[in-house]
């Protein structure tokens, strides 16, 4: 199998996967009770949370378990939208964010918000321009994503803080870091954003735990989950032990020369863009910097058939995210490319394990497809 879907998820490595066993079948304590079992499962999740926020640059105390990317991205909007309910009800996001922020802001939008929905350029890229443009005195969030997950376009989420704190705005803002985190700069604290999500599988870890950063200044958020009162009485619920241990393993390994796997990996993918351009019409889309997201088009072969041919040659890519499900990308559709190019995007995205003969069997692949493939438009 050749594996070059690293954005949708990753492969997990066997070190990660024996830090979830060992917890499974030997620390499997509940955290809240009161025995030594438990106790042991508590010190162990405060551990990992250290090992976390550590790479993510912030205090424990600030770093807050939840199940996915999704969970955290929809605390921090119902979070941030509850902390400006006395100034405003306007938001500022991006036409080209991820489901999980953009259907929320539709939901809120029927509750009588106002989104302010940023449009990248051809290129992909949004701007803090266009942030300055669309702030006002009743904007009570911006949600911008850090490495947008089809595209690879790093978003300017440093400068838009800078932005929010010249203006003196009331607004928050939350970064979607899923794809950027141990990929390209991620400083919430430096920077000065306000909450910022992440997720265990797109780094090596393990489905079903993820994290969000809440910053200091956002004093009494609202609570996520109602219960038991973990994670501080914000996010109610049995701590998933197992999935956690998996995730500060997973950062723990990703950690270990970083800058030489990031400096492999993007190498590795100017090689593949290099190689895959030699293939007569296709065309990059995008000019995406992250390391790790590559995304091209052959224009009239329809990406669903591409996916589907190498995949049964064992070739896994994506037609844009994982999280459309065979549907036309709305981030595909925002860009503005011809019908023709948009029906062949395609997106090939790297980790640390991935190589060149990856590569060259995509190309071979590719190449073979269109040979034998007619152009559908």
């Amino acid at each position: 199998m050749h594996y070059l879907d690293h954005a949708a998820t990753t492969p997990i490595p066997h070190e990660v996967a024996q830090a979830m066993l060992a917890v499974l079948t030997e620390q499997f304590g509940n955290p809240s009770a009161q025995y030594p079992l438990g106790q042991e499962a508590k010190a162990l999740t405060e551990r990992c949370r250290a090992i976390i926020a550590g790479a993510v640059g912030c205090k424990p105390e600030r770093l807050f378990f939840t199940s996915c990317g999704t969970e955290s991205n929809n605390w921090a909007i119902q979070a941030a939208v509850w902390h400006g309910r006395h100034t405003g009800r306007h938001i500022i996001t991006t036409a080209v964010e991820h489901s999980a922020i953009l259907q929320p802001c539709k939901w809120l939008e029927q509750q009588g918000y106002e989104v302010t929905y940023l449009k990248p350029d051809r290129t992909g890229h949004v701007t803090v321009e266009q942030v300055a443009a669309a702030l006002r005195e009743d904007t009570v969030l911006v949600s911008m994503m850090l490495v947008n997950n089809e595209t690879g376009c790093i978003f300017p989420v440093k400068e838009t803080a800078a932005l929010l704190r010249e203006k003196k705005s009331r607004a928050l803002l939350h970064c979607d870091a899923v794809q950027g985190f141990l990929k390209v700069d991620c400083d919430p604290v430096g920077w000065g954003v306000d909450l910022m999500s992440f997720s265990a599988h797109k780094i090596g870890g393990p489905k079903g735990v993820g994290a969000l950063y809440i910053a200091e200044t956002l004093r009494n958020p609202k609570p996520l989950l109602s219960g038991g009162g973990q994670e501080s009485g914000l996010r109610s619920g049995t701590e998933a032990t197992a999935q956690i241990a998996g995730f500060a393993k997973a950062v723990e390994l990703r950690m270990e020369n970083l800058d030489e796997k990031l400096a492999k990996m993007a190498a590795l993918k100017e090689y593949c863009r290099q190689k895959l351009l030699t293939i007569d019409t296709m065309v990059t889309v995008g000019e995406g910097t992250a390391p790790h997201i590559l995304s091209l088009s052959l224009p009239g072969y329809p990406s669903a058939n591409i996916v589907t041919d190498l995949g049964s040659q064992g070739i896994c890519i994506s037609a844009g995210s994982a999280c459309h499900k065979g549907k036309s990308s709305h981030v595909v559709s925002a860009l503005g490319l011809s019908k023709r190019t948009a029906a062949g995007v395609i997106r090939i995205s790297f980790g640390p394990e991935s190589s060149e003969a990856d590569v060259d069997a995509l190309y071979e692949a590719l190449r073979e497809h269109k040979e034998k493939r007619f152009p559908m438009l």
